[in-house]
């Protein structure tokens, strides 16, 4: 599989369509696919870049004919290359193939281009302006098999200087980014970026320290137990829990049947004695959190000391590091206090952060250090 993640005018699409083009010639009878968010949209775009390949090669236009009434176009060998969109999940289910093209990619649901991908014989290729971070960053990219290439307008030598030139005088810093260099943008007012996805945890024995962090909810909030692992010098997150309505039982059964034993430290919500005392008398080593009143932000800051890796299978905490933002007062202008919400995973890491990799105790705070 390729993803070609690209600024603008960087020539991500052109050059996947030649590349299918090839297979089509090359290929006798062979199905491609190019998806798209819907068929207005690929007309105007893949389809249009389509016809240009074709119409500035005198052999391209007598190879390939293009059937503008059903977005298609046929090669001489019977190959077929098709141009769609679908409306859900289902829908998508119809139909095999041996080459997919999900042509902005950011347009379509996940699930949509799961049921397309599975039903791809040979080849995936993928591409999108990074405007914000979606189901590629988090599904796709840094699994076995997956290549990233990241493109920008400066590759590219069809365009003319003067183009180059008004995507480099882009003012606005972060769409700079975005659109003359091909990085992901970044959503405004999170308070924590330095974060990534990984498929899982480093060797057990390449660990320098690890705890469990807990945070306690029942009904609106989830549950949150979260493995932290010290390695290499970055943190590694790796969510064992993050539910609603579990008792203490369930919580124990849980962690129990995750692997985590008498010997694993859960640092938990210290504001839940009681909770914390039903754990430990279940045969687990539970001890309360760190608080202060100063804990909130020191425990941030020192998450943002390190490059933090959550493994793909913590949904939980992954959604709170999209979400969890900082507030704002009446004018608009950020402040230095996070939202209370969306940071129940992220409240469980910070526990360990506090206890364990803390140089600077709150105010009022007790600190618990151990060894592996």
């Amino acid at each position: 599989m390729y993803v070609n993640q690209g600024g603008t005018s960087s020539g991500k699409t052109m050059t996947i369509l030649n590349v299918l083009f090839f297979y089509a010639i090359n290929e006798g009878g062979c199905v491609i696919t190019v998806a798209g968010q819907d068929l207005p949209n690929l007309k105007v775009g893949s389809l249009r870049d389509a016809r240009t390949i074709i119409g500035q090669s005198q052999w391209l236009s007598t190879w390939f004919t293009i059937n503008e009434s059903t977005s298609t176009i046929r090669g001489l060998n019977g190959s077929l290359i098709e141009f769609k969109s679908y409306d859900n999940a289902q829908d998508a289910k119809n139909g095999k193939r041996d080459y997919l093209f999900i042509n902005e990619a950011n347009g379509i649901p996940y699930d949509v281009y799961w049921q397309l991908a599975i039903r791809t014989r040979k080849k995936v290729y993928i591409d999108y302006n990074p405007s914000e971070r979606f189901w590629v960053h988090d599904n796709v990219i840094g699994r076995e098999g997956v290549k990233l290439i990241i493109s920008d307008h400066r590759g590219n030598g069809f365009l003319t200087q003067e183009e180059h030139d008004r995507i480099e005088a882009i003012e606005d810093p972060e769409l700079f980014q975005v659109y003359a260099r091909g990085k992901t943008g970044k959503v405004q007012g999170l308070v924590l970026t330095n974060w990534d996805i990984v498929d899982a945890l480093p060797p057990r024995n390449e660990w320098k320290m690890y705890a469990h962090g807990m945070d306690f909810g029942f009904s609106a909030d989830p549950t949150a137990l979260e493995q932290v692992v010290l390695a290499h010098g970055e943190l590694w997150i790796d969510e064992i829990i993050y539910s609603t309505g579990l008792t203490n039982p369930d919580i124990v059964q849980r962690a129990r049947d995750a692997g985590v034993t008498r010997a694993d430290m859960i640092i938990a919500d210290c504001a839940e004695p009681k909770s914390i005392a039903e754990i430990q008398a279940s045969g687990l080593w539970c001890v309360p959190s760190v608080k202060g009143a100063d804990s909130i932000v020191v425990g941030l800051d020192i998450l943002r000391r390190y490059r933090l890796h959550v493994t793909r299978r913590s949904k939980g905490i992954i959604e709170n590091l999209k979400t969890y933002k900082w507030q704002k007062d009446r004018d608009g202008r950020e402040t230095n206090t996070p939202q209370d919400k969306n940071n129940h995973g992220i409240d469980a890491v910070r526990y360990v952060a506090l206890a364990k990799l803390n140089t600077q105790r709150p105010r009022g705070g007790r600190t618990y250090v151990t060894r592996l």
